[in-house]
């Protein structure tokens, strides 16, 4: 999961809730000082926030941008039913559609997903009906297809025991694996908590639902590159979820900028957010 480097918010920016014609979705938002040069909506992934992007509102706003990142259905503090059909991919690409209606405007609206909420924004893209309304996509440490087979396999293992263990017991056994293993990250003791009652805010069913997606998604690049949209794949220089090179190789399928962040794993936008920021904003404009 992504670790947000801080969570008290700049001066640019605030917490409120979007609502859509498809529910009510928490957010943060972030305000340029002038007018806008565009829109932005990030998109979390598997066990994120709207958190995981809170390094870069200030830098975006600062290069003139609003910027909304949101928690999807399901996710931490926007909740969602308890049925797994709810979360579905095309579910949640409706989503992903209804809040482009809320955030649109004159600006140019551009949207960007990170991990699993690339794949979301992809359907969304692909399901769209007349014309498109972003400008442009942006697919962040995402990939073509199923994640990692190494990474599959921790993935099923989440799967096995979500039926059999709440939230809160599957945190503990998780955090008592890191220690043992001796990869427990060390994070200031509120980022800690923020992990941890993050984690257990998740819908179950949507952990479900995300999850098996992730294990077993198909390759759709072909589609999206018949899409006449501007393409953008940013990555770190190392990903347990895709490995590197996928990703560089669904960049040339797709005919989109390939961005490789120096410093950052599987999620530059809280590892290395100013290059991040910095190489949004210079492909925004």
């Amino acid at each position: 999961m992504s670790t947000p480097p801080f969570l008290t918010l700049p001066r640019c920016a605030r917490a409120l809730r979007l609502e859509t014609a498809r529910g009510s979705f928490a957010a943060l938002l972030a305000e340029p000082a002038g007018p806008a040069l565009g829109t932005a909506l990030l998109v979390p992934g598997f066990t994120g926030s709207k958190e995981d992007f809170i390094a870069l509102l200030e830098p975006l706003a600062a290069a003139g941008y609003r910027v909304a990142a949101v928690d999807q259905r399901g996710q931490y503090e926007s909740g969602g039913p308890a049925d797994p059909e709810a979360y579905r991919i095309g579910e949640l690409a409706a989503d992903v559609q209804a809040l482009a209606t809320v955030l649109g405007g004159e600006a140019p609206l551009h949207l960007l997903g990170h991990s699993f909420g690339g794949q979301v924004v992809r359907e969304s893209v692909l399901t769209a009906r007349g014309a498109l309304p972003w400008r442009s996509l942006t697919l962040l440490s995402t990939g073509p297809g199923a994640i990692d087979p190494a990474e599959a396999a921790r993935t099923k293992l989440l799967l096995d025991v979500l039926p059999a263990m709440d939230l809160e017991a599957i945190w503990q056994v998780m955090q008592q694996l890191e220690q043992d293993s001796g990869s427990a990250p060390a994070v200031r003791p509120e980022i800690a908590d923020f992990l941890h009652r993050r984690w257990v805010a998740n819908v179950p069913q949507a952990l479900t639902a995300m999850g098996e997606h992730l294990v077993s998604a198909p390759d759709r690049v072909a589609e999206l590159a018949a899409v006449a949209l501007p393409m953008q794949v940013v990555c770190g220089v190392r990903d347990y979820a895709w490995p590197v090179e996928e990703q560089a190789a669904m960049a040339r399928r797709l005919g989109a900028r390939h961005v490789v962040v120096p410093e950052a794993g599987h999620s530059p936008n809280a590892e290395h957010p100013a290059v991040t920021a910095a190489a949004l904003a210079a492909f925004w404009g």
